[in-house]
């Protein structure tokens, strides 16, 4: 489990609730402000940031930045704490590069939750950058082969046969991969999001905004990251080149090419998926119906027996 949390906020009530929230849970450390916090964060590289947003000096947002534009802190997943709940505001953390959002006054129960699924996603990540190296190779074979349109086709035709969204997704990313572009995409299920990343885990923050954003406009711009909303598939582009809008335009007129066609096939798995319920229940059906005329073949044998003899 995480085995080291920093506390940055000017509230003295606010660490002695952290302290006793987390007591016998793992280590903490605190700071006062936004300053001695980024001093803390470059010593002793801890495994989660809890921050507040409004403090005197540096706010929040700004520490946040901070941390995320240094190279050898930016993998630290940021939690942020505030008493603001509106959605503008969560959107304003992950801009800055937060990774989850809880608000004042929080319990016990609910942060140690939260700092649990931060650090399993900060292990998905370290896990995932080592198959960056191999994912860059397929991307170099694939852009060999041909231009975008040429890789639409082979997604379309490595995508015909998959019955499961661990390889849809495999084939998506590889798609991806020579962009250089980090995405993630949510599959929408039978009412349920399947969350997918390429290089790096699905934060609780995404994920948030992903679900909140679903019945959205088609493309929903987040600072520098662009959703891209299809009923049963949405896109999160983390890094989307909106500075440039030559590049911009392109992956904007790419894009719904590939979205459409992963909307279609999750259509047809959900149709199979009903199909095969559909043939179970006419199954076992079928197997009551045989179980009664079996009972009521074996009844009529009897009352034929017993005739039988009284004649």
């Amino acid at each position: 489990m995480a085995k080291l949390v920093l506390a940055i906020d000017d509230d003295k009530y606010v660490h002695h609730i952290i302290e006793e929230s987390l007591a016998g849970f793992c280590k903490i450390i605190h700071a006062k402000d936004g300053d001695e916090g980024l001093r803390l964060t470059n010593k002793y590289n801890p495994d989660i940031i809890l921050l507040d947003i409004e403090m005197p000096g540096m706010s929040g947002y700004d520490v946040c930045k901070a941390i995320k534009h240094s190279e050898s802190t930016q993998d630290i997943p940021v939690m942020f704490l505030s008493s603001k709940i509106e959605l503008s505001d969560r959107v304003k953390g992950y801009s800055v590069g937060a990774s989850d959002y809880i608000t004042k006054p929080f319990n016990a129960e609910e942060l140690i939750a939260r700092i649990k699924v931060l650090y399993e996603y900060r292990q998905q990540c370290a896990k995932l950058k080592l198959d960056i190296a191999k994912a860059n190779k397929t991307a170099e074979i694939a852009m060999t082969e041909s231009g975008d349109m040429g890789r639409i086709m082979r997604y379309v035709g490595q995508s015909y046969h998959v019955n499961n969204f661990q390889s849809l997704s495999e084939h998506f990313f590889t798609f991806f991969a020579p962009l250089n572009l980090d995405v993630v995409v949510v599959f929408w299920y039978q009412g349920t999001g399947v969350f997918y990343s390429q290089q790096s885990g699905v934060c609780p923050l995404e994920q948030e905004l992903l679900e909140q954003h679903r019945q959205a406009q088609r493309f929903v711009d987040i600072g520098s990251s662009t959703i891209i909303n299809y009923p049963k598939v949405s896109l999160l582009i983390k890094n989307m080149p909106v500075d440039n809008d030559a590049l911009y335009g392109r992956y904007k007129d790419l894009f719904p090419h590939i979205l459409e066609v992963t909307n279609e096939k999750v259509i047809t798995m959900e149709r199979s998926e009903s199909s095969y319920e559909q043939a179970a229940q006419i199954s076992t059906a079928l197997q009551d119906i045989v179980k009664q005329l079996t009972t009521q073949n074996i009844e009529q044998n009897k009352s034929t027996k017993i005739f039988i003899e009284q004649l």
